[in-house]
Parts: C-alpha cells; sequence; structure tokens
C-alpha cells in the first residue's frame, strides 16, 4: 500500500458516503494533499469551489468535531513531505514537476494491480467492446480504441455524443458486449455521467479511468481506477490517464490468447503494403 500523503487522505475518504460537494472537497484535498494540512477551512473552500459550512459539514461526514479536528488529525497522519532540493522551478517545469508526481502516484496504484488485471479480462471478454469518451477525455478513448482493433477484434468507438449515443450503446449491448470502458476528465460532461447510468440499466459492467475516485462517474461505474490530471496550466494535462490506458491494454492483451497472433499478423501486412516509412 502506497504512503504518500495522497494515499494517505484517499484512505481517510474510503468507506463514506459522500455528497458531489464532499467529493469536490475531498478531490481538491488528494490534489493538495502536501498543502491540506496547513490550509484554514476559508482557504480550502476556496480552492475546492464550495462554501466554507461545507467543508464544516465535510469534516463532521468523516466523523470529526469539526474542520479544526480534521486538520489536527491530518498534520499527524499526512505530514508534509520533504522537498528533495532548494531548486525554483518556473511555471512550465512546475507544470511538468506536477505531471511527474501524478505519474509516481499511479506507479504506487499499480503496485497493487488487481483492480487492473480485473478490468483487463472484462474488457478482453466483451465482444463487442465500446469505448466511451467525450470532450477533453476524447483523445484517450480515441487513442485506446485505434490500439485495442489491433488485438480485439470488435473495438467500438463512442467519441461523439447526442441523441444517438444510447442507440450505440444499445446496439453493442444487442450485440453481445458485456463492459463498457470509459473515460471521463475534467470537466465531466453530464452526458458522460447519464451515458454511464444507462450502460448499466442496460446490463453493461462499466470501467472507467477518470481523475479521481470521487468523480462524478464514480456512481455509475462498476470498476474505476483513478489517475489524477495536472492542473497547473491554462488547459487540464493527461500524461497518467493516457498511460493508464497503455497499461489496460497489456492487461486486456493477457485476456486475449491471439493478441500476440494478432499482432504479427498486422506487422507482416504493415510491411508488406508499406505502410511505415521506417
Amino acid at each position: 500500500m502506497s504512503d504518500s500523503p495522497a494515499a494517505r487522505l484517499q484512505q481517510l475518504f474510503e468507506g463514506h458516503r459522500l455528497t458531489p460537494t464532499q467529493r469536490r472537497i475531498a478531490h481538491c484535498m488528494v490534489r493538495r494533499a502536501a498543502d491540506v494540512p496547513f490550509l484554514s477551512s476559508v482557504e480550502l473552500a476556496e480552492l475546492a469551489g464550495v462554501s466554507q459550512p461545507s467543508v464544516t459539514r465535510f469534516a463532521v461526514a468523516l466523523g470529526f468535531d469539526g474542520y479544526p479536528a480534521l486538520r489536527k488529525h491530518l498534520r499527524e497522519v499526512v505530514p508534509p513531505e520533504a522537498p528533495e532540493g532548494g531548486d525554483t522551478y518556473n511555471e512550465y517545469q512546475q507544470a511538468v514537476q506536477a505531471e511527474i508526481e501524478n505519474l509516481r502516484h499511479l506507479a504506487e496504484l499499480l503496485a497493487q494491480p488487481a483492480s487492473v488485471e480485473r478490468a483487463g479480462r472484462l474488457l478482453a471478454a466483451s465482444r463487442p467492446l465500446p469505448v466511451l469518451g467525450l470532450r477533453a477525455a476524447s483523445s484517450q478513448a480515441r487513442g485506446f480504441a485505434y490500439f485495442a482493433a489491433k488485438v480485439h477484434s470488435d473495438v467500438r468507438l463512442l467519441d461523439e455524443g447526442g441523441s444517438m449515443l444510447s442507440d450505440r450503446i444499445d446496439a453493442a449491448r444487442r450485440a453481445g458486449a458485456s463492459a463498457l470502458l470509459c473515460f471521463a476528465l475534467p470537466r465531466h460532461p453530464k452526458e458522460v455521467v447519464d451515458a454511464l447510468a444507462y450502460a448499466q440499466s442496460a446490463g453493461l459492467t462499466v470501467v472507467t479511468v477518470a481523475d479521481s475516485a470521487f468523480a462524478p462517474v464514480a456512481a455509475h461505474s462498476d470498476l474505476l481506477i483513478p489517475a489524477a490530471v495536472g492542473t497547473g496550466l491554462a488547459f487540464d494535462t493527461a500524461c497518467a490517464p493516457m498511460l493508464l490506458g497503455r497499461v489496460l491494454l497489456e492487461a486486456m492483451c493477457d485476456g486475449l490468447p491471439d493478441a500476440q497472433a494478432r499482432l504479427e499478423d498486422f506487422d507482416a501486412q504493415a510491411a508488406e503494403r508499406g505502410l511505415f516509412a521506417e
């Protein structure tokens, strides 16, 4: 089990039924794990974009008398990590360093790979395999679907919303799909939340890659694996979700006996067609 501040915070929230506002606070705390023990309730509220009373109610929901008691607990169980050096970074370097930290957290999560291995089995067994990702997450879904199609017999990319999205989920289910893979990134479109609820009602097992275990899609995910996004630039960066997608591809290949043969066949055809320049 990881012993990072973010991981210890995650453990604190496990087992609690949190409201959407409280999940937002929890998500903010995980992302700012090193700073949270020293923030006032007003400062935390501003960072999370909620009211100060919401922070107080959140602390009570976790079993504390109020926010001061929660902060005291955090100072005991989530001590700040010592910096590795005295270097100062510009804003671009800081964004890269934040992504490195996100990847480090992902590596810690994968130290216990049971959830990824289970996801791989679910995805490998689903024929067809619908892969959903809208707006900011569409590139993640498209990348996964591109590579998955090389080893899986029927991958169906769902990267466009609208009234036909439910129709395409229905079509996949009628064709024999048993699972759906979703990439969900901020800002979370309501349409994605609704689509996952519909997929579950249709009998599909929903596997989700999201930026946080407290993301809005969590309520409609049978298996959610978190991979944080970077927020230091004008637009979020998603190195960890992309890498997690590749890890899921690897786990899915382990569940497909003919995966290697399919890859070798593709390579042979690509060489015959002169598909690549090198």
